[in-house]
């Protein structure tokens, strides 16, 4: 449903046009010092502003209305509200008889019988991973962990010292682009990870498979691994701590931390909405029309995502952290 985590729970709610967006966030002992600028910093960096982005430009800024108190944790439910004020409801209007391909207005409608509410991609939108993003810095306040998220490649682009250009040329054609995000953490525990169902990977998966556009996760040398004979793939021990010559399993063994450096990467798809004019099925003229879309839309959403994908594993390795604790 809308809720992550077992000991450092996450609940998300609202929609991309409603009054306004939400988190909810639990787990959190009292006294936890709380550090307004990481909080206000990783909301700014999800914001757009670059090229490629939406011209959609919300404050963002937070309203903590629990949880917080003469600057420390309470230990009770953190709850931040962010106020949408930029909206321009009438770029959807016709979504409903004319859904966008491959956007979630067409599952949507059926799923939730006609109800839901289609403005700005409701609840599908990437407005939501705004309260992920505050749960993020949370986590970040009382874990340690240095996650490292950075873009890799954008399209066939892998020097992204050329990604503006880039990413403005497609943007003048009218279309948009994929990206793939790694991400990198050093210096975790050995242990982080509970087999099966609450592994590292699995738990990482499921949260990345949360942010809105991420089609794809792969751990370590990831796909690479295909080529290569299990005695090249497999991390030979160098010393007494764990650490190994190779990393092809991308610091996760059995679903556990191993203590080398975790990695993975995330592939983030192209932006549904474009555009380029497509022929799709219409809904009241029960026919195929060619579709303009209308509104405000990123041609390159994995820059902004990164921040996202960043606490987004904060999150996973809070709650992680909190499971592993447990045990002592």
């Amino acid at each position: 449903m809308n809720t992550f985590g077992r000991l450092f729970r996450v609940m998300i709610y609202g929609e991309s046009h409603q009054k306004a967006i939400g988190v909810i966030i639990d787990g959190i002992k009292p006294g936890i010092k709380f550090n307004e600028s990481v909080l206000l910093e990783d909301l700014e960096r999800r914001k757009p502003g670059a090229i490629g982005t939406t011209k959609r430009v919300e404050s963002d800024q937070p309203n903590i209305t629990s949880g917080v108190y003469q600057g420390y944790t309470t230990g009770s439910p953190i709850h931040i509200t962010f106020e949408n004020t930029k909206t321009q409801s009438k770029d959807y209007s016709n979504l409903i008889s004319f859904p966008r391909p491959g956007h979630a207005d067409f599952v949507a409608i059926k799923k939730y019988k006609g109800f839901s509410d289609p403005r700005g991609g409701g609840p599908f939108s990437g407005r939501m991973t705004t309260g992920l993003v505050a749960a993020g810095s949370f986590a970040k306040m009382f874990t340690g962990f240095n996650v490292d998220a950075k873009l890799i490649q954008a399209g066939e682009l892998t020097d992204m010292s050329k990604l503006d250009d880039y990413i403005q040329d497609a943007s003048n054609k009218g279309e948009s682009v994929a990206g793939i995000i790694e991400v990198t953490v050093k210096d975790l525990p050995i242990g982080l990870g509970e087999p099966f169902f609450e592994s590292l990977e699995s738990k990482m998966a499921q949260m990345m498979f949360s942010i809105p556009a991420i089609k794809a996760i792969e751990f370590g040398v990831g796909f690479k691994g295909v080529s290569l004979f299990g005695s090249q793939y497999n991390d030979c021990l160098i010393d007494e701590t764990g650490k190994t010559k190779t990393n092809h399993n991308g610091g996760v063994n059995g679903g556990i931390t191993n203590g080398n450096p975790l990695v993975f990467r995330v592939l983030v798809k192209p932006a549904s909405s474009v555009y380029v004019k497509q022929e799709t099925y219409h809904f009241i003229e029960n026919k195929i029309l060619p579709q303009q879309i209308e509104g405000r839309h990123d041609a390159f959403i994995a820059r902004r995502a990164v921040i996202v994908v960043e606490n987004a594993c904060h999150i996973v390795l809070a709650d992680l952290l909190l499971q592993s604790k447990s045990r002592d």
